[in-house]
């Protein structure tokens, strides 16, 4: 017979809870409201504390540690100003499907719906854009509640879920009964859509396979490269996917979204088979539904997705097959059929990415971004994590970047900005024996830059590329697309970057010339810890295709 459970506070079984799932790690930003869980944390070496400056901050940091792990990031915030900080880490967490677990304190439950102090109505705030919010009243439900919330972060499209505690409920000893480690569910591919998969491929004359997204994983890139290889399918990225197989895949075609190849976008037009594994095929991957339409007509798609909600929700697929990504490319790479004659167009294509992603100098730029970028792909190494948030400087890393096998890049598909520092936290702390690089616009880092105190607070080797031109540069591009030659709120004025890097403790440099970065990277490379160039270029080169001047001639 099973021993009666000891009494335990709420705040205890929480984080006991947590503890079983397999959690190592919480992001937060302290508050009276959870002071029974941070108690409880104090005793509980096997789960690590960081410590943020910002609400935001930790949820980014903790979307970012699910990207990496595959398991639930955990973040903890109060109620209040605390959760709303918060919420643009659950918007990024839902539409990049990252699992996820937010805990906010919550007032009183004698006090609900009174207006209490920093109330808020957590589970219809969230709902939106979760995969599941609700709110913990009974400190015996905690066990509960947190194998619930594991469950349904990881499972199907993963996500993040939110749940509010209150403060009373959490100071409440109870007894209860700990749930078991939840397992990861993993749906294996029905053999006869398999089977199905390979009679259309021997059908096709242009194949294209979309990876990246929902599910994806190592595993999952691995088999897969293995599989296209092996047939020389043609495979190319969904948007700010680019790590779902290494780049030096003798068959990885580039990147799609924002700016991509044009021979790339091409293949996708022309291709009469579109394989599409993992990614949702969101607005940025088919640049507006256009590349790619809802109907696809003259294609036929096969959409492989862990989430049977997601197939046919947009896009009508010809052959839905709902599955864990690692079980199916797995099931591919071992499924051999020697009827399929193997394309050539796999090499071509990545021959054409190849070329693309070579930068060439721009003539009369004093600070050029392309070049930069082929240097430290010279000096540093394929396993580099390279981390942004939205802005047009990061096209120059999509574009030129080189990345390895995942977990290489972290950069939110949502396109939210403020996203790099936290990610790249998180990432120096779960891969500390691999460079982690920032790269950041003004406007960007200085939605998030406090978070170089938490970098500095754990001692991380972290580099920061500091993109400046003064400007909300993607705003800027699209306002002279638009309104020509009326600048209006897109213009900044900027501190000093190389010092604020400093006052944290870090080394700093700055750089004004293409000819001065080498040297300057080099610099940076030799140290430790905090390390920030501040390249200040003209915001006449708005992006890596295009400059201001050019945009306006064409209005």
């Amino acid at each position: 017979m099973a021993p009666k459970p000891k009494k335990r506070t709420g705040g205890r079984i929480l984080v006991d809870q947590l503890r079983i799932q397999g959690c190592d790690r919480i992001f937060t930003v302290p508050g009276e409201s959870f002071l029974s869980v941070l108690d409880a944390l104090h005793d509980t070496p096997e789960i690590d504390l960081v410590v943020c400056r910002q609400e935001g901050g930790a949820a980014y940091m903790a979307d970012a540690d699910g990207k990496m792990t595959g398991r639930p990031g955990v973040a903890f915030v109060t109620r209040g100003p605390g959760a709303t900080n918060a919420s643009g880490g659950v918007h990024v967490a839902f539409q990049d499907s990252t699992p996820m677990i937010l805990f906010v304190g919550d007032l009183d439950r004698s006090d609900k719906d009174r207006e209490g102090f920093q109330e808020v109505d957590f589970a219809a705030f969230f709902r939106p854009i979760a995969k599941w919010a609700a709110r913990i009243d009974d400190a015996r439900r905690i066990p509960e509640y947190v194998a619930r919330a594991w469950r349904v972060a990881t499972a199907g499209r993963p996500g993040p879920v939110v749940l509010a505690i209150p403060e009373d409920m959490l100071r409440d000893e109870v007894e209860a009964a700990d749930r078991p480690n939840v397992p990861p569910l993993a749906e294996a591919p029905d053999p006869g859509a398999i089977q199905a998969l390979f009679e259309l491929l021997k059908e096709a004359c242009a194949p294209v396979a979309i990876v990246g997204g929902a599910d994806w994983s190592p595993r999952a890139a691995h088999h897969f490269a293995t599989f296209a290889h092996r047939y020389g399918i043609p495979v190319a990225a969904a948007f700010r996917r680019q790590d779902a197989i290494a780049n030096s895949c003798q068959v990885y075609a580039g990147n799609l979204g924002y700016g991509p190849n044009p021979e790339l976008q091409q293949r996708i037009r022309e291709a009469d088979l579109l394989l599409v594994a993992g990614a949702r095929l969101g607005e940025a991957t088919t640049d507006g539904y256009k590349l790619i339409a809802p109907d696809h007509p003259g294609q036929t798609l096969v959409h492989v997705h862990p989430d049977p909600n997601e197939l046919g929700r947009i896009y009508h697929a010809d052959l839905p097959i709902c599955a864990d990504m690692g079980e199916f490319a797995e099931v591919v790479a071992d499924w051999h059929e020697p009827d399929l004659v193997r394309f050539s167009a796999g090499e071509e294509a990545h021959k054409q990415w190849l070329e693309w992603s070579e930068p060439k100098p721009r003539d009369g730029v004093q600070l050029d971004l392309g070049p930069c970028v082929k240097v430290m792909r010279d000096k540093l190494p394929v396993n580099t994590i390279i981390c942004n948030g939205a802005g047009n400087f990061s096209g120059w890393w999509h574009r030129y970047w080189r990345y390895g096998c995942m977990p290489t890049q972290l950069a939110p598909t949502s396109g939210t900005m403020g996203y790099g520092l936290p990610a790249s936290v998180a990432a120096a702390l779960r891969f500390q024996d691999r460079p982690v690089v920032c790269v950041a616009g003004d406007g960007d880092f200085l939605m998030n830059g406090q978070e170089l105190a938490t970098a500095a607070g754990r001692g991380l080797d972290l580099l920061v590329i500091l993109v400046d031109n003064s400007s909300y540069g993607t705003i800027r591009m699209h306002q002279e697309r638009d309104y020509p030659e009326r600048v209006s709120g897109t213009d900044l004025q900027n501190p000093d970057f190389a010092a604020l890097a400093r006052a944290y403790g870090g080394w700093a440099a700055t750089v004004e010339r293409t000819d001065d970065f080498a040297a300057a990277l080099d610099r940076a490379l030799k140290k430790r810890g905090i390390r920030l160039l501040h390249l200040k270029t003209d915001v006449e080169q708005i992006s890596n295709q295009t400059t201001i001047s050019e945009l306006r001639k064409r209005k």
